[in-house]
């Protein structure tokens, strides 16, 4: 059992380290309004829950998606980050509203999380299809412990005071930035792009 809470840890942190960063600019923008932090911890668990079914599911032999065009869920954060840079521009650099990211309540946090989570449903389909039901279920409940810890480590890291002070004057950049460079990355990544050009073609 301790083998397999170890493990369990070590996978979680594996494929969510960048998710600090998004945590981190979403109670960042939150300490100015939106989005709430229920609606980040809810929308992270809900996106997290999401990602754990489509493993098992796919674990037991199952495809919702086809694996070659699970990419295109880079379009959610990429959407988001387009969408808040938009609104930035169109207002005063000095205004706090221009650090809300107004387009992402309970649902949009679920969708970055799912868009994000790639690597997770690919790391974790082949685990859970070769191990044990009870290890299975073991993992899940680390991997439900673990989702809080890293809310409380983004939460922790975006409402620090010193945080918050040095990025106070890129803020209204930094946001949009991270959303647009994870939504690029994750439709470069997965081939999604060039897939699609060979549709087209």
């Amino acid at each position: 059992m301790l083998a397999t809470i170890g493990s369990a840890i070590g996978l979680f942190a594996a494929t969510n380290i960048d998710d600090i960063v998004v945590l981190t600019v979403l109670f960042l923008a939150s300490s100015r309004g939106k989005p709430r932090p229920w609606q980040i911890v809810a929308g992270q668990y809900l996106g997290f829950i999401t990602l754990v079914v489509i493993s098992v599911i796919a674990a037991l032999g199952l495809t919702i998606v086809p694996d070659e065009w699970v990419g295109f869920l880079g379009l959610i954060p990429l959407g988001i980050g387009i969408w808040t840079l938009i609104r930035g521009l169109r207002r005063n650099s000095d205004d706090d509203d221009d650090s809300k990211i107004t387009a992402v309540g309970l649902w949009g946090v679920a969708g970055i999380t799912i868009a994000n989570g790639a690597d997770n449903i690919s790391l974790y389909t082949p685990i859970f299809r070769t191990s044990a039901p009870s290890d299975v279920a073991i993992m899940i409940v680390v991997f439900l412990i673990l989702v809080a810890v890293w809310c409380a480590a983004g939460r922790l890291i975006g409402t620090n005071k010193a945080v918050t002070e040095g990025l106070e004057r890129v803020e209204h950049w930094l946001v949009p930035a991270v959303f647009i460079g994870l939504g690029l990355f994750i439709l470069i990544e997965s081939g999604v792009i060039v897939r699609l050009i060979e549709v087209l073609a």
